[in-house]
């Protein structure tokens, strides 16, 4: 019984059958590669983040309607931005699509407890993914220039994606212990850095857009008064 195919038992059949595999792999591989191209030179960290009227911490799961530590970690680094002056205003964007979930407000009230007046942050209902989350900065809070803060595994996309949404964006990477989920955040990224170019190429619309906010423009505003 032949259980190998023919041409798997010739030499150029086991060389083209590598050479899909790797062809295969570098394919996988290039949306990733687009990703670090993009946001090479925009990665910061606290003490170095240029100083921006805003800064987004995108969403990462709750415990128990509290952020789980890696947001916890994302708000720190926001919460020391405000502090030392590099960013005027937090954007806080997740998911509340159902009642008993609600990331930006938990994320609001982690921040006010860390130092950030309820004044200087602003809450994104609709931040479903990164996309979702950077087309609406622009488009419906206004923002044109900002200091994005994510884990590290993830912040290059969200350069990326900002940066395609029309968004000067720079990413600071917080740092975290290497754990079962930082590994599986990293391999997932692989995956999503696929969906992040037809997002950049084809730019769709947000789950939701819903109409022009003036929460950044009038936190803005109240620091010029």
């Amino acid at each position: 019984m032949k259980l190998v195919p023919g041409w798997a038992r010739t030499v150029v059949g086991r060389r083209r059958a590598v050479q899909a595999v790797v062809a295969g792999c570098v394919l996988a591989l290039l949306p990733s590669v687009w990703t670090h191209a993009v946001a090479a030179d925009r990665l910061r960290s606290t003490a170095d983040a240029p100083a921006t009227e805003v800064a987004v911490v995108f969403g990462a799961g709750l415990w128990n309607g509290r952020p789980t530590p890696y947001l916890a970690r994302r708000l720190d680094a926001a919460a020391e931005l405000y502090r030392t002056g590099k960013a005027k205003v937090v954007l806080v964007t997740g998911d509340n699509s159902r009642t008993e979930y609600d990331e930006p407000d938990a994320m609001r009230t982690y921040l006010a407890a860390h130092g950030v007046p309820g004044d200087r942050i602003v809450s994104d209902y609709a931040g479903f993914d990164t996309w979702d989350s950077c087309v609406r900065a622009k488009e419906i809070f206004g923002v044109k220039r900002a200091v994005l803060i994510s884990q590290g595994f993830h912040i290059r996309r969200a350069v990326a994606l900002c940066d395609a949404a029309g968004v000067e964006a720079y990413g600071v990477g917080v740092d975290d212990e290497h754990d079962v989920t930082w590994y599986y955040g990293g391999t997932r990224e692989v995956f999503a850095a696929g969906k992040a170019v037809l997002d950049a190429v084809f730019k769709p619309e947000p789950r939701f857009m819903g109409p022009k906010e003036q929460g950044v423009s009038r936190a803005l505003g109240a620091l010029a008064d």
